[in-house]
């Protein structure tokens, strides 16, 4: 069999108002200052153990990441994550391509989620025009300021939209400079801008509900905020305008800052907070290249560092303290704790809500 490549060009996309999206922001958003929610004995320890590792690691200056998966956002912790980074507890954020697609909805259109099984039957499944042109436009203009994803984003949504240059300056680059490092993006964007008959110019995109959005929180307390897509992970790949080059150029200058971060990382904390896959594998790849460089220069790898992972399964059973199971254990196989267990510096493993953790522990931090 030679399968022909799909045509994406054909895709045929809707309006969000036409989507019958399944949560509003305003019933999903929770208030920082409301009501905690219940939490064991053991967890409430163990928030306790991570605030203090926490208000340890700010005090010497080091890194304290948190590593997040799209659920976070789904559940409604925009405004905790706020608060955690106003108050100088996170000095970085991370998540995956449907992380920041819940977030850039929720700022722009105020609804969010959708019936997977019923939308793939239909084949409308993520064919929504708003979500994936807006966020193309945002790294492709970010592109050419070298922003990467978060930073593109975030930009976008606090400024409410972008500026298209004209063709004809992109063309004239690309002819003077065609092996200046911006030529890829230029070329891109001026690709973009003629198959898809974009003017030059202001684009204007209004987000009514920026003030609850994690990339624009983040924008605005200037906390690097990086993403780590996949290529068709996420629904920005059922449109005509997707293009991977595009997002692999925006993922590479964050998975670069991401090692900025880990980078400073002695005596700091790692929150991954319900990331099973992209957190552990991104961070995992990053110390190493951190490390590399390091024992280049003849300075030690990263130590005394502190994972804080979190997650609602019950981590195979096994007591991660005790080092790793042995491979005839299902434990062994549960990536989001085997591999920060790997990692050096300790690990601590919590079977908790992730929004839960959060807002205990937003609480612990505030009360100190």
């Amino acid at each position: 069999m030679n399968p022909t490549p799909l045509d994406l060009s054909k895709l045929r996309v809707y309006p969000l108002a036409q989507r019958a999206s399944l949560a509003a922001i305003e019933e999903t958003i929770i208030a920082p200052d409301g009501p905690l929610p219940a939490c064991s004995d053991t967890n409430r320890v163990r928030i306790s153990r991570a605030a203090a590792d926490i208000l340890a690691a700010r005090a010497r200056g080091a890194s304290v990441m948190l590593i997040y998966g799209a659920h976070l956002i789904k559940n409604g912790a925009q405004l905790i994550l706020d608060r955690l980074m106003s108050g100088g507890w996170l000095t970085h954020l991370a998540t995956n391509g449907a992380g920041i697609i819940h977030d850039w909805e929720w700022a722009h259109h105020g609804r969010s989620t959708e019936s997977v099984r019923d939308n793939v039957a239909t084949g409308t499944f993520g064919t929504w025009d708003e979500t994936g042109r807006n966020i193309h436009l945002a790294l492709l203009v970010g592109a050419l300021s070298e922003e990467g994803f978060g930073q593109s984003l975030g930009r976008f949504v606090t400024e409410d939209g972008v500026t298209l240059p004209a063709p004809e300056v992109l063309e004239q680059q690309l002819r003077a400079e065609p092996s200046h490092p911006l030529s890829p993006a230029r070329a891109e964007l001026l690709q973009a801008m003629r198959q898809h008959r974009l003017a030059a110019g202001r684009i204007e995109v209004q987000h009514p509900w920026k003030a609850s959005c994690v990339l624009a929180r983040a924008f605005a307390h200037r906390v690097p905020y990086t993403v780590h897509p996949g290529i068709g992970y996420d629904i920005i790949s059922n449109h005509p305008m997707f293009n991977g080059a595009v997002l692999g150029r925006a993922a590479t200058t964050d998975f670069r800052l991401f090692g900025g971060a880990v980078e400073h990382l002695d005596g700091g904390v790692v929150l991954s907070v319900g990331s099973a896959i992209m957190g552990p594998q991104v961070f995992e790849k990053s110390i190493s290249c951190v490390n590399n460089l390091r024992l280049q220069s003849g300075r030690p790898i990263v130590r005394g560092h502190t994972f804080h992972v979190v997650d609602l399964q019950d981590g195979g059973g096994w007591d991660w303290s005790q080092g790793e199971p042995p491979r005839d254990n299902a434990a062994y196989y549960l990536r989001f704790c085997k591999s920060y267990s790997r990692m050096g510096g300790a690990m601590h493993y919590a079977q908790c809500d992730n929004v839960a953790f959060l807002h205990h522990l937003l609480r612990e931090l505030e009360a100190k």
